[in-house]
């Protein structure tokens, strides 16, 4: 099969779309160094010509000031977001994983569950936030690491299993068949065998759930108050100060560019994996 030759109106689309895929983030970082006066300025300061580090100064220091009497530096905030959302990632990649082999190599509870299963995920957040609020508060597990955590495992974990399951449904069953045979039992197969095959589906799943786990912001605003008090929380307690958030977003950012680029290379392994259908 041709492939047809890359052109000069495919390489404007291609530049049209990096441009606007890029500005929200350009934007972002400009307005992070911008003095107050320029934060919403007409005609827009697009680079300003007075830029400062001063609305990063709520990462180091408690603010207090027009805007908002802070709750502690936002660098708790983020210590807080990254606690709970690497605990709760890989609580979501245990059960999804042993969820999508039962289901992949043993049919356990068949297409209508692992539907049901997906279903939960598809229940608006705002719906269930109020009841989770109740349950929590009943439960005195409100304000607590642990109840954050299993906030964000009973949304993420059913991603985790549907992603992991179309990995695992790409590995031939036959390997696994091959390696009890030697001598394995079923859980050493599955270990030692199933999941390095998979290995780029896992990392690309975790990475995938991390984000969405980072970035929830419904449930912690309701499930938190004072202690456990995560990054998307504290953005919103500046609301009005826009090159302060855009700083503290800026640096939010950060975890998940660098996990991005330590693990590129199995990223492009593990978006890969289901593309070609046995």
């Amino acid at each position: 099969m041709l492939h047809k030759p890359f052109r000069w109106p495919h390489f404007l689309a291609l530049v049209a779309g990096l441009l606007f895929a890029l500005f929200p983030i350009f934007w972002m970082v400009s307005t992070s160094f911008k003095p107050t006066l320029e934060w919403a300025a007409t005609p827009p300061v697009w680079i300003s010509s007075q830029a400062s580090w001063a609305n990063y100064g709520p990462l180091l220091i408690e603010f207090k000031g027009v805007y908002m009497t802070g709750n502690g530096a936002s660098w708790i905030a983020m210590v807080n977001s990254l606690i709970v959302s690497s605990i709760a990632t890989l609580i979501s990649l245990i059960i999804g994983g042993m969820a999508a082999i039962g289901f992949s190599r043993y049919r356990a509870g068949g297409h209508t569950m692992a539907l049901a299963i997906l279903s939960v995920r598809g229940i608006p957040t705002v719906v269930i936030a109020i009841p989770f609020l109740i349950l929590f508060g009943l439960l005195g597990m409100r304000d607590t690491y642990a109840g954050l955590i299993l906030a964000y495992v009973v949304f993420t974990a059913p991603f985790a299993f549907w992603m992991l399951k179309s990995f695992v449904d790409e590995i031939p069953a036959e390997i696994e068949e091959a390696a009890m045979m030697d001598g394995m039992s079923r859980w050493a197969a599955h270990i030692r065998v199933t999941l390095p095959l998979a290995k780029g589906g896992v990392i690309a799943t975790g990475l995938f759930i991390f984000i969405l786990n980072w970035s929830e912001f419904l449930l912690a605003m309701v499930l938190s108050e004072k202690t456990v008090i995560t990054i998307p929380v504290n953005i919103n307690f500046y609301n009005g100060a826009f090159g302060i958030q855009a700083a503290l977003a800026t640096v939010a950012a950060l975890p998940i560019v660098i996990a991005g680029l330590v693990i590129h290379k199995h990223l492009a392994r593990g978006f890969t994996l289901g593309a070609i259908k046995r």
